[in-house]
């Protein structure tokens, strides 16, 4: 099994790409116009700092690190919308997402008043009492933060999608009263089959793919009937081995892979791998019934003794 930390450290890189984040927010929140371009994108730290108030009035620091966060300017009807853009990648199940994107988009904020009270401390503007006491002026604004999750993963998203659905509440009287948090959330299992067309990367043959990872009649229909699939391009299929732990062979220095062909290659390796398992399995059935000794029974399976021990012990 890859571990969890092999699978994010290359989603964040893939979707680190420019295009591909582009393409993510377009479809969420565009529905597929392109209305962000990828050369409008600037990279962020990810480091999120505040300095909340600790116990006993004694200031505490909090440092938490983001997956993907990118500033841009959206031109819309003739308007430019200066948006934080952030992604976080889920290769698995999160219970617990939506306090932790709602901290991460209230640090940013945070952030964002605490560098506009050093500007107006550098620069020595005069401000009233209240103006003072913020560090943030009546005529300040803050930049909107959109924290997208992108859930790699074929099965269905079951974690809460909202703040108030993971709330102990029993008077619901009390919502109305308590923020709520929803979370912004890209699934394979929610995309409609006609949907991945308002992709403009690779990213749908990698998103569709992954929503039939665990139909193997469907998956091969998906990829035999798409022709994207007979040239992807290198990190599209890596990842795709990657997170669903495929284990496709992929050939070195190849940039284009034919998934077809890696697909139908994996399944002979498979094949074989079980033919050679039953083989072994009988042989060492005969050793056990006394009609082969140990010694034939491994140059029947073309190993040494040694190995032929080996490996019936991985049998069991």
């Amino acid at each position: 099994m890859i571990p969890l930390s092999d699978k994010d450290s290359v989603s964040k890189k893939y979707l680190q790409d420019k295009d591909r984040f582009a393409d993510l927010f377009n479809f969420y929140l565009y529905d597929g116009q392109q209305i962000i371009q990828p050369a409008q994108l600037r990279e962020m730290d990810t480091t999120a700092i505040t300095l909340p108030y600790g116990q006993d009035g004694r200031v505490s620091s909090v440092q938490k690190q983001r997956d993907i966060i990118k500033v841009v300017s959206a031109m819309t009807d003739g308007h430019c919308d200066y948006l934080l853009l952030a992604i976080e990648v889920q290769s698995e199940l999160h219970y617990a997402m939506p306090p932790k994107n709602m901290l991460y988009d209230a640090m940013q904020y945070a952030d964002q008043v605490s560098q506009t009270a050093k500007t107006h401390r550098k620069n020595q503007d005069e401000a009233s009492s209240g103006e003072f006491l913020s560090g943030f002026y009546k005529t300040d604004k803050l930049l909107p933060v959109i924290t997208l999750t992108v859930y790699l993963d074929a099965a269905e998203w079951d974690a809460p999608r909202s703040l108030h659905e993971m709330l102990l509440v029993e008077d619901e009287r009390l919502l109305p009263f308590i923020p709520d948090y929803k979370l912004n959330l890209i699934t394979p299992a929610d995309i409609a089959d006609t949907d991945f067309t308002k992709f403009h990367t690779e990213l749908s043959p990698v998103l569709k793919y992954l929503k039939y990872s665990r139909s193997k009649d469907k998956l091969n229909e998906v990829v035999h009937i798409d022709p994207v699939y007979r040239c992807l391009d290198r990190d599209s299929a890596e990842i795709i081995n990657i997170v669903t732990g495929s284990n496709l062979s992929i050939e070195e220095g190849k940039e284009n892979i034919d998934m077809c062909q890696a697909i139908e290659e994996m399944r002979a390796e498979s094949r074989a791998e079980g033919e050679a398992k039953g083989i072994l399995k009988t042989l060492v059935s005969l050793v056990k019934d006394g009609i082969l000794t140990l010694s034939e029974a491994a140059k029947r399976a073309n190993m040494t003794v040694e190995d032929f021990e080996k490996q019936s012990a991985n049998l069991t």
